[in-house]
């Protein structure tokens, strides 16, 4: 009996993965889901962030919480199964979210194989002649996973990809890093707004990866920068506290903050060139490519976007006494138009951590999105929509039951004879194509 389909790797988000210090013994938990978050242990070296401030240490990751990605785990790993001594295997990645996203693939990379060659030692894997012909993964990204599974697919490409959902994933970023390393405060992670988590943050690679690039994301006066990975954009404030914090070391602050955008930069351009494979074989530009057989194609890509909640979608910017950037944070630039007869304002919302703006990868057509909102969540999940309300759906997307059918349907390829899935098109789309036949909720 053929296999139902590739073994699945699930990839959370940031902040979202347990970090344990291993030089203590036995290893001592640093950062779980709830109560030990120890920012001051966590808080990586400005002279080499691939080590901590506090030395000695050696922190490392352990798997994704439990309390957000378990359900969504478990629920895969049933609806994949085929016979019952048949597993389709879903292996979650718990990796090191404070580090620069480039590192991050390099690891998810050597990973894929690790699942790759564990799952060819299965005997129905390694008795099906297409796998084992073209052994592949699945990939299921929330939030910044999804940069993740992007970035990885832009470097290595996708020779060992078979399906790829992306959940909630800030593509063109969220104006909550910026929130986070300006005060340390945001709906992005953990929330306490103390100095210790704003020390840490602003020494954080990965949470510059999540800056937001769409277009008319800084509101800003004219002759002003508005490109947020661009030092002249900040409030002097963000820049002088880093300067402080580096103090005493072989560094310079503002040199550090700009090599940490810089870098942030490089990789947000790098998965916006990302192309993909249609139908006939070309990619997303139209241009015939010889190697489109190592590219995903748009059809095996599900992208998962948040809408009708409210979310910051501009953040604007004013000047001080002295003419230097500040960020006005005003509730103005929080929203939620999606009732609006203007389909235009209708993008005006998000889930709300990430604008719909951040939400649309710039590699894919807008046709092919599919958006949920908590309010389509049915009867049985009324439960689900009251912990939304206090969790952020953001956050709260693994836990969706009805997201996780779409995404076994998706996998697998099978239809929807109980019509319990559905989705919404993007604003503004007149033809929505979305990669499965799927209901549309008006």
């Amino acid at each position: 009996m053929p296999i139902t389909t590739s073994p699945t790797i699930v990839i959370p988000g940031i902040t979202a993965s347990v970090l344990h210090d291993e030089y203590e013994l036995p290893p001592e938990a640093v950062w779980t889901a709830v109560r030990n978050k120890r920012y001051d242990r966590i808080t990586l070296h400005p002279e080499d962030q691939r080590y901590e401030l506090l030395e000695p240490a050696r922190v490392s990751s352990g798997g994704p919480f439990p309390l957000v990605y378990e359900d969504l785990t478990e629920e895969l790993r049933d609806g994949l199964a085929g016979e019952e001594d048949e597993p389709a295997p879903v292996f979650p990645f718990g990796y090191d979210w404070r580090l620069p996203l480039d590192r991050i693939e390099e690891r998810l990379a050597a990973f894929v194989q690790e699942v790759i060659d564990r799952t060819l030692l299965l005997k129905h894997y390694r008795d099906d002649e297409d796998y084992t012909s073209n052994p592949t993964v699945n990939l299921v990204g929330h939030s910044m996973g999804g940069l993740i599974i992007a970035g990885y697919i832009e470097r290595h490409g996708g020779g060992s990809v078979n399906k790829v959902v992306t959940l909630a994933s800030p593509f063109q970023g969220s104006h909550e890093a910026i929130l986070k390393l300006a005060t340390g405060t945001a709906d992005l992670g953990d929330n306490s707004g103390g100095a210790r988590e704003r020390r840490m943050a602003r020494m954080t690679p990965a949470l510059y990866h999540l800056l937001p690039s769409f277009d008319g994301a800084l509101v800003v006066e004219n002759g002003m920068e508005s490109d947020i990975f661009h030092p002249d954009a900040w409030q002097p404030s963000v820049i002088r506290t880093i300067t402080h914090q580096v103090r005493g070391w072989n560094v310079a602050g503002a040199d550090l903050f700009k090599d940490m955008l810089d870098t942030a930069k490089t990789h947000r351009e790098r998965i916006s060139a990302l192309r993909l494979a249609t139908r006939d074989g070309t990619s997303e530009e139209g241009a015939r490519d010889e190697a489109s057989g190592n590219l995903v194609r748009d059809e095996d890509w599900l992208v998962i976007a948040g809408v009708d909640a409210e979310t910051r979608v501009a953040l604007r910017v004013g000047r001080d006494e002295r003419g230097r950037p500040r960020f006005l944070l005003g509730s103005a630039e929080r929203r939620n138009d999606w009732d609006s007869e203007d389909e235009g304002a209708r993008r005006n919302t998000g889930d709300g951590t990430v604008p719909l703006a951040g939400a649309i990868p710039p590699f894919m057509d807008e046709s092919r999105v599919v958006c949920v909102k908590p309010g389509d969540l049915g009867y049985w999940e009324l439960r689900d929509r009251a912990l939304a309300g206090l969790a952020g759906f953001h956050g709260f997307v693994p836990k969706v039951n009805m997201l996780h059918r779409l995404a076994i349907r998706f996998l697998l390829g099978k239809g929807d004879p109980y019509g319990n899935t559905w989705g919404r098109r993007l604003p503004g789309v007149e033809e929505w194509r979305p990669p499965l036949e799927l209901r549309e909720k008006g």
